[in-house]
């Protein structure tokens, strides 16, 4: 199993929460065990193969990592996904981007490249045109990464602020025309 195919356990596990929100360790616990994943292999080829120890490590500390911080990765998304309200976006779409803006935000092992290329392979997998949507989000989380204040900030003072100087720019060429005249 490669860390793609844990990568992608664990947003199932991150969307069952959805409807379940069961503990993040014991919905690990309960879908790893073993007659059940034999079971969930009948269903999808991703469970032919167990995860490794390593693995498993990875998968219990991204549930467990999404679930704290839940307000704060769709506060995230919701930032991003202007004119979209989170609860619009598809559980399994909010899924993978909750996973991706936690490994980009938290996981240091993980590149952001890395996170947003697997992130939108998901999304294309089980969802054609979601691909663009979820490379658009993670696209602007990685570049205000950069600018780290930026991931913080509402929406509308970054706008209102960026917007500011050129108002103020109009003002004064405005009073310079009406000199000049």
């Amino acid at each position: 199993m490669t860390r793609g195919d844990a990568r992608e356990l664990a947003v199932h596990l991150i969307y069952s929460r959805e409807f379940t929100n069961e503990d993040p360790r014991q919905i690990v616990q309960d879908r790893l065990d073993e007659d059940y994943y034999a079971h969930l292999a009948e269903e999808n080829e991703i469970y032919t193969e167990r995860p490794t120890a390593r693995q498993v490590e990875y998968i219990n500390s991204v549930v467990a990592g999404i679930a704290e911080h839940m307000e704060e990765l769709d506060g995230i998304i919701s930032k991003y996904s202007i004119g979209w309200d989170v609860k619009r976006i598809s559980r399994l779409s909010r899924a993978i981007l909750q996973l991706a803006i936690y490994e980009i935000c938290y996981v240091d092992d993980v590149p952001d490249g890395v996170a947003v290329s697997e992130a939108v392979r998901l999304a294309k997998k089980y969802d054609s045109e979601a691909g663009g949507f979820v490379n658009g989000i993670l696209g602007s989380v990685v570049r205000a990464k950069s600018t780290p204040a930026t991931l913080e900030e509402p929406v509308e003072e970054t706008v209102a602020e960026a917007q500011a100087p050129a108002a103020e720019e109009t003002a004064a060429d405005q009073a310079a025309v009406t000199e000049e005249v």
